[in-house]
């Protein structure tokens, strides 16, 4: 085990190199610069730019280096100092824009993800355990419709419907008249009352997904011989399906935690785009569409690094489940 555990943090190293590598220069790929973008917003307003100012600028935000000395001074001033840079659009620190959407982010994220598990999960066994059942068609309907409908369609919808009928603004997480006060009981239930519908629309597509694997998964172990010889030597069906069938169908989503960490840190970025949701993903948006290249750069490789930690995690839980890949079968 521990020499398992050796072998995937030491490829974790030159991983995080190169996605760190990766994240710069794929912000680097579209043409021009930040100052690109803003002269050309101020050229479609009638305005210009002295040459002189603009080149000052370029020095002063370091944009007139060549891209190899632009990322070794980003990635060694993270690794030395853990400063991220500056935000170019919002005249501020990375480090304190993120701090400033990620306890929202989080919460949102983790009540997503607890949500999609504690819907999913059950579905998927009762689907499998009650196969063409009319719950197990049920079950079908709604995970091949979570699967098909986009998030962000759904979003527009469930928010028309909100306005229209209800008379009720559903853009953003808060009230305005708590957007800006301290953290209170009030606060925190208007927080939840604008959280269920960025958690349900969020997380459909997640528990159709996971409906259809479990079931798959689950319906292929029920018919393997050791569920036969357990029902023949009198176990419970309950205990049964749920001490080994259940364990073994689980796999599969233990793997995915590499997934859903970085997803927990930046949302569904189209989703928080049209409900308005002060998360890092629309922050993530503006940083790219104005060539902020320190925000988005941080942000692509915040999450990167958050997909590699939690792909440890995960082969360190399918190690602790799974004797085959503890014993390197696998």
């Amino acid at each position: 085990m521990g020499r398992y555990l050796l072998r995937r943090f030491v490829y974790m190293i030159p991983t995080v190199f190169l996605i760190s590598l990766v994240s710069f220069a794929i912000i680097q790929l579209p043409p021009g610069d930040y100052l690109t973008t803003v002269v050309a917003n101020l050229s479609r307003s009638g305005q210009t730019v002295d040459p002189a100012q603009l080149a000052a600028l370029k020095q002063r935000y370091a944009l007139d280096q060549p891209l190899v000395a632009q990322y070794a001074k980003w990635i060694s001033n993270i690794v030395l100092h853990g400063d991220f840079g500056q935000s170019f659009e919002h005249g501020r620190s990375v480090a304190s824009l993120l701090a400033e959407r990620l306890p929202l982010t989080l919460a949102l994220g983790i009540a997503t993800f607890l949500f999609t598990w504690a819907v999913a999960l059950p579905a998927g066994i009762y689907s499998a355990v009650r196969k063409y059942s009319v719950g197990d068609y049920l079950m079908t309907a709604i995970a091949f419709v979570g699967i098909a409908v986009p998030g962000f369609l759904l979003a527009l919808t469930v928010a028309y419907i909100q306005f229209r009928y209800f008379d009720k603004s559903v853009g953003g997480l808060l009230s305005p008249d708590y957007v800006d006060a301290r953290w209170n009981l009030g606060k925190v239930l208007d927080l939840l009352d604008h959280l269920w519908l960025p958690i349900v629309v969020l997380s459909l597509g997640g528990i159709g997904g996971t409906i259809r694997v479990l079931r798959a998964n689950l319906l292929d172990e029920l018919r393997k011989p050791y569920v036969v010889t357990g029902r023949a030597r009198g176990l419970s069906e309950r205990k049964l399906i749920a001490n080994y069938p259940v364990r073994v169908a689980l796999n599969p989503f233990i793997a995915t935690i590499g997934w859903l960490i970085p997803a927990l840190f930046d949302g569904e970025v189209l989703v928080a785009t049209v409900l308005g949701l002060q998360t890092t993903g629309p922050l993530l948006l503006g940083a790219l569409q104005s060539q902020d290249m320190y925000l988005a750069g941080s942000i692509i490789f915040i999450a990167c690094v958050l997909t590699v930690i939690g792909t440890l995690i995960s082969d360190i839980l399918l190690a602790l489940v799974d004797p085959r890949i503890r014993e390197g079968q696998y």
